[in-house]
């Protein structure tokens, strides 16, 4: 059997999974594209967590 996770940890991962979204689309059409990016945004294997 594997190591059960905390439920404190598994929910800080799954707020974490949830706002690593790119920038809506209407977003980038109502500044003319020069939103395109966010500044928060996580690769999964590039950054880590401090959950």
């Amino acid at each position: 059997m594997g190591r059960s996770v905390p439920l404190g940890k598994k929910l800080r991962m799954a707020k974490a999974k949830r706002r690593t979204h790119g920038v809506p689309t209407w977003v980038v059409m109502k500044t003319s594209g020069k939103v395109r990016n966010h500044p928060k945004k996580r690769h999964w294997q590039r950054n880590n967590l401090k959950v």
